[in-house]
């Protein structure tokens, strides 16, 4: 009566009859085994929800001419990298290597070609989208440094493509070995040191490209601010779009080694891969949004009558608040028409120029009409 007292049906032995012996498990090995499968899926599925998510506003909201810039072609493969490998992540849970009697036996006799041909291309397109992203951040700082000194320029260069070498070369050498152990039906238990140096360099890149785009964008925003030009704009969108992905994907690749949360560090790419598009498209929306409201407003000068008296000349002859009012506004005549130019236009000018040569926006579209 007393050890049936004691006795705990929930946390019971099971043994399991093998190959090599029988295998003494206990239920609440097993529960938790089942408990993470649960979770690690939970995780690779919203990763798959936000990037087809990110994927289809991205085709959709683009302009056509620039689906084929540099960055917007290494963005969406980001993107259908990062589908893939985790739909494949996830169908792995669903083969034979996540059963539970292999799994605490280690007899992988039902193990069929095919699936380890499935995890070897899992793993093979996480290295491929760590390419890609690792492509885009480095194509976007050497964009935002061109105006830079050529030495400046030169070192930042140097710099970016040494940690895109150590990110992708520590990434390469971990799926090699882990392939290896996935064919020989092993446990990569012993590559622990290796996937964490390779999560670390992967933080490290993020953390250098991000920086360096954030200071880039704040100094010269500052410059702008300095000159009276602080309207929020597409600047200040992509600095806020690039601290967020500085801090966002930082915090999640260190998290894993805090949080028991299961592939933790996975979502570090991921993150990089949704937000890297995002501020391209608010970055696009804000310059056609001003754009818009610039061509609207030429319209209106457009519409006065020939008779009307030319800005210039009240600015020369009023000595009221028109006088003061023009004289703060430079203009230029193109085509018979009259087209001032404010500080803020002159603002949104600039920042067309640099967004056309990242290929998130053409200028000509914003001012093909002014001349």
């Amino acid at each position: 009566m007393a050890s049936s007292s004691t006795f705990d049906p929930f946390s019971q032995n099971i043994t399991f009859v093998s190959p090599n012996g029988p295998v003494n498990v206990s239920l609440i090995d097993i529960d938790d085994f089942n408990l993470y499968n649960i979770e690690i899926c939970i995780n690779y599925g919203s990763q798959i929800g936000a990037s087809i998510a990110t994927l289809l506003i991205l085709l959709l909201l683009s302009k056509p001419d620039k689906r084929l810039s540099a960055i917007m072609i290494l963005n969406t493969l980001s993107l259908v990298f990062n589908i893939i490998r985790n739909v494949l992540q996830c169908v792995f849970f669903t083969g034979p290597f996540a059963e539970v009697y292999a799994s605490f036996t280690a007899d992988y006799s039902r193990v069929r070609p095919g699936n380890i041909a499935l995890s070897v291309t899992a793993t093979a397109f996480t290295l491929l989208l760590q390419v890609s992203v690792e492509a885009s951040l480095y194509l976007q700082v050497r964009v935002v440094c061109v105006t830079l000194r050529k030495v400046y320029r030169q070192l930042i260069s140097a710099a970016s493509a040494i940690i895109v070498l150590l990110a992708i070369g520590f990434r390469f050498a971990y799926t090699v070995k882990n392939d290896q152990y996935i064919v020989a039906e092993e446990s990569p238990e012993s590559l622990y040191m290796l996937g964490s140096a390779s999560n670390i360099t992967t933080c490290i890149s993020l953390f250098w490209f991000c920086a360096v785009f954030v200071i880039k964008l704040g100094y010269a925003l500052h410059q702008r601010r300095k000159m009276g030009l602080g309207q929020f704009g597409p600047m200040q969108i992509l600095m806020i779009m690039g601290f967020q992905t500085l801090i966002i994907p930082a915090v999640l690749s260190i998290l894993q080694y805090w949080v028991s949360l299961p592939a933790m560090s996975s979502n570090a790419l991921t993150a990089c891969a949704i937000f890297l598009p995002l501020s391209s498209l608010w970055a696009s929306a804000s310059i056609d949004n001003r754009s818009g409201a610039m061509k609207q407003h030429r319209k209106g000068f457009a519409d006065i009558p020939s008779g009307f008296t030319n800005p210039s000349t009240l600015r020369q002859t009023s000595t009221g608040p028109v006088s003061s009012t023009v004289t703060a506004v430079s203009t230029r005549s193109s085509g018979g028409g009259l087209w001032p130019t404010s500080p803020k236009q002159l603002d949104a000018n600039g920042v067309s120029e640099d967004l056309e040569k990242q290929g998130l926006a053409d200028s000509r579209e914003v001012f093909k009409e002014s001349t």
